[in-house]
C-alpha cells in the first residue's frame, strides 16, 4: 500500500517474477473495501501467474480468507517489521513515489490515472530483469503459460 494524505491510499500488486505492476484504487481503508478492490483487479490476471500474495500485516487485510476463497490466491504474511521480505513490492511503491511525492492526497487520482502510472513503470527497464521491461517479461511469461 501507497498511502497519503488525509487518509488517502492505493494498493500495489507485484507480479514476483515479471515484476509486473497493478495499481489499484481504494474507496477505503477498511478490510472489506481493500479485499473488494483486490478481488476485482485480481481477476484480471491470468491465474498461472498470481499463486501467492504477500501482505504486511496490517488490518486491512483482515478478510484474506475470503480474497483467497473469491480468488484461488493464497495470502501469505510477513514477519512484523520485516519489509524485505516483500522486497519487490517495497522497491515498486519507492518508484511510485517519483509520481505521487508523500503526503499529497492520492485519493483524486482515478483507476484511470493510476492504470497510466502503472503502464509507465511497466515500461521501465529493470536491472533485475536483465534491462527488459516487466511488460516484456509479461508477456513473454503469459505467451509461454498459454
Amino acid at each position: 500500500m501507497v498511502f497519503g494524505s488525509g487518509n488517502s491510499q492505493i494498493a500495489t500488486l507485484v507480479e514476483r517474477q515479471t515484476r509486473y505492476v497493478m495499481l489499484v484504487k481504494l474507496e477505503g481503508k477498511d478490510s472489506q473495501s481493500v479485499v473488494n478492490a483486490l478481488i476485482k483487479n485480481a481477476r484480471k490476471l491470468p491465474q498461472e501467474l498470481y499463486k501467492s500474495l504477500t501482505w504486511d500485516r496490517g488490518t486491512e487485510m483482515h478478510g484474506h480468507k475470503r480474497f483467497t476463497m473469491a480468488t484461488d490466491i493464497q495470502v501469505y504474511f510477513c514477519d512484523p517489521q520485516s519489509p524485505w521480505q516483500r522486497g519487490s513490492n517495497e522497491n515498486t511503491n519507492g518508484l511510485l513515489r517519483q509520481y505521487m511525492p508523500k503526503g499529497i492526497d492520492i485519493s483524486g487520482y482515478s483507476q484511470l490515472q493510476l492504470n497510466a502510472i502503472a503502464r509507465q513503470l511497466n515500461e521501465r527497464p529493470r536491472k533485475t530483469l536483465g534491462f527488459h521491461t516487466p511488460a516484456e517479461m509479461f508477456s513473454e511469461c503469459v505467451a509461454s503459460t498459454g
